[in-house]
């Protein structure tokens, strides 16, 4: 059996030994950003590796540009590769903060062509709580070859998105927190907003109280009331920097909805243009 959206911690503990999986610690902070690895130095599930969101996840950062701009693949497939991630691997990405991080990695694979990939449910904290094993030894890695299959047309750019909202072909789904939607308060970016005519719902709400994701038919039911007559390939998801955005796709197709995109600029690169429109409020 194949996961590709998300894995309990009981079905990973189970396949802990098994030489064909490849577990990926996406630990983060965006107020710290050496604070995952840290983190990963003082106890990670066993044989997991390491993966830092703008080291490995993400590409420098210029004028034109979002704060966490897509990375080069072919970098990123060599990473794999060396990571011991082979296009047969069964790959399962964690972080403690209910998949906000791991996410990012989890869509990145996917638009790479690697579908064997899923979200620990719940996380670390989770797996901590269950009692299951954590270790500070490092994974003894035997690098092999990624080869990657890119899709192309699982993102859209800042362009792409502006006309076809012109033309209202998208709907465009923003993750990010009710206040920072409606611009009453902005700590990271320069400036405060949304895109016009973006929606908004936080990722926060793809989650139960036990860091959990919501069960497939309550995520479904939600997201077809958000979405109304679109098709789940209408809908475009962005947040601050195309990172917890991939967590509302991530919902979707738990939720059976398949196929929705990613604006990877996201409100951080938006802002770039003053030409582009923006909004406050609701």
């Amino acid at each position: 059996m194949s996961y590709s959206t998300l894995i309990s911690a009981d079905a990973l503990r189970a396949q802990l030994d098994n030489p064909d999986w490849i577990i990926i610690d996406c630990r983060f902070s965006l107020a710290d950003a050496e604070l995952g690895a840290k983190n990963y130095r003082r106890g990670h599930l066993p044989n997991a590796r390491y993966a830092h969101l703008d080291k490995d996840l993400s590409s420098a950062i210029t004028s034109q540009k979002g704060r966490h701009p897509l990375p080069d693949f072919r970098a990123l497939s060599q990473k794999l590769g060396n990571w011991g991630v082979s296009n047969r691997s069964q790959v399962v990405v964690y972080d403690d903060a209910g998949g906000a991080f791991a996410g990012r990695l989890w869509w990145l694979l996917r638009t790479l062509g690697h579908d064997k990939v899923a979200v620990l449910d719940g996380g670390i904290k989770l797996w901590q709580k269950k009692g299951y094993p954590i270790t500070t030894a490092l994974p003894v890695i035997q690098a092999t070859t990624f080869r990657p299959y890119l899709q192309e047309s699982f993102w859209l750019t800042a362009g792409q998105v502006q006309n076809r909202l012109a033309d209202r072909s998208i709907s465009l789904i923003d993750a990010r927190t009710p206040e920072r939607y409606r611009g009453e308060v902005e700590p990271i970016d320069p400036v405060a907003g949304h895109v016009r005519g973006a929606v908004n719902r936080p990722f926060q709400a793809n989650l139960a109280g036990s860091g959990e994701f919501l069960p497939p038919e309550q995520l479904r039911k939600q997201f077809e009331t958000l979405i109304g007559d679109r098709s789940p390939e209408q809908i475009v998801h962005m947040c601050g920097s195309g990172v917890t955005a991939c967590h509302n796709l991530l919902a979707m197709e738990h939720a059976g909805l398949k196929g929705s995109k990613l604006y990877a600029g996201s409100w951080s690169e938006w802002i770039r243009n003053k030409n582009r429109p923006i909004a406050k409020g609701k």
